[in-house]
């Protein structure tokens, strides 16, 4: 009966995603990049529509499972998932071994071939780069670089790193378990301590787990979008999905890379527009620091938001909202029909 009522819900969702508009795109193939092959989707209505090219999180975790929950976003915009080294079909084509280099380094130069791709494929001079989770890393670090490749940054879930000078998450994540009585999680915990940078990716995923599991909303997300995204995905296979966690557990040496980035220190000014939309409930990536950065951040327009009654994964639990902030917000900027937000 389960896997019964698996295959007729994929099937329609996989009707729902057929996209019969006269200008519309649906491709999707592996294109060499980095000397990989990886995989790269475009979906959308309307091929003069803005272009967004998604950075996934995880690390190792494609955006292409919530590609039903998104189909909204392309009735707007043309939307380009890539899934990167140590990440879904990428990481099943080659496996393990053949994943290269995975460096924060490798997937910047990565990111920048695939953008280069996507813009002449489309024939756009520029697209919108949005960001969530564990992508926003790499980002802030293209969006801060090419103001000539993109036409805008989003960051959701956006993290914010600091040296390890922010311990807000972990010392939240400690009240929570003293006040549920998880004697070992916080023992291990506080033996860690709360400096990221002196972590090992094994207690750095260790950390993440943790969080999700500890905080009911983010739970929640986990099991009702994430997983039910996973397990119901009309373009994944149940090999696909053993594949794609897979990924997961093999990228996340990259855990640790980031911690010890500082985003004041790389920089504060941009030469784009830049919008944090932000879980107004994210444990995860609190809303906070993502608020402090924006506050000390120079751009030709910068904007903030809150997205209600989220946590983590803000953007695919209430994709609805994500897309009206997109299209409310981002999209006159980047089309020129009119300006949002507020420069400084």
């Amino acid at each position: 009966m389960l896997l019964t009522h698996r295959a007729l819900k994929r099937r329609a969702l996989a009707e729902s995603l057929r996209i019969t508009t006269p200008n519309g795109v649906d491709e999707a193939s592996y294109v060499r990049i980095g000397g990989l092959d990886q995989w790269v989707s475009v979906r959308g209505e309307d091929r003069s529509n803005p272009v967004l090219l998604e950075l996934h999180g995880g690390p190792g975790a494609s955006n292409s499972i919530f590609t039903p929950r998104t189909r909204a976003w392309e009735r707007h915009f043309t939307v380009v998932r890539w899934d990167m080294r140590g990440a879904g079909r990428t990481f099943a084509a080659a496996g393990p071994d053949g994943q290269g280099e995975l460096t924060l380094d490798r997937l910047y130069a990565d990111a920048l071939e695939v953008t280069d791709h996507v813009r002449a494929r489309l024939g756009v001079p520029k697209v919108v780069l949005l960001a969530n989770s564990f992508g926003t890393v790499t980002g802030l670090r293209l969006a801060r670089d090419h103001p000539d490749r993109y036409s805008a940054y989003v960051g959701t879930d956006q993290n914010i790193v600091a040296g390890g000078t922010d311990t807000s998450a972990y010392d939240a994540l400690l009240g929570r378990l003293r006040r549920a009585g998880k004697r070992r999680q916080l023992s291990r915990l506080t033996t860690m301590g709360p400096d990221h940078t002196a972590w090992s990716a094994e207690e750095w995923s260790f950390y993440a787990r943790t969080v999700t599991t500890t905080d009911p909303l983010t739970y929640d997300t986990m099991k009702t979008v994430v997983i039910r995204s996973l397990w119901f995905s009309p373009l994944h296979t149940l090999r696909d999905l053993r594949s794609y966690l897979k990924g997961m557990a093999f990228s996340e040496q990259l855990g640790p890379q980031a911690m010890s980035l500082d985003e004041y220190a790389e920089g504060t000014a941009f030469r784009l527009p830049v919008f944090l939309f932000q879980g107004a409930c994210d444990v995860l990536t609190p809303p906070g620091p993502a608020r402090h950065f924006h506050d000390h951040l120079t751009a030709p327009l910068k904007d903030f938001a809150l997205i209600p009654d989220t946590s983590h994964f803000a953007a695919f639990r209430r994709p609805d909202v994500f897309l009206d902030l997109l299209v409310e917000r981002v999209r006159p900027v980047v089309t020129g029909a009119g300006t949002q937000g507020r420069a400084a």
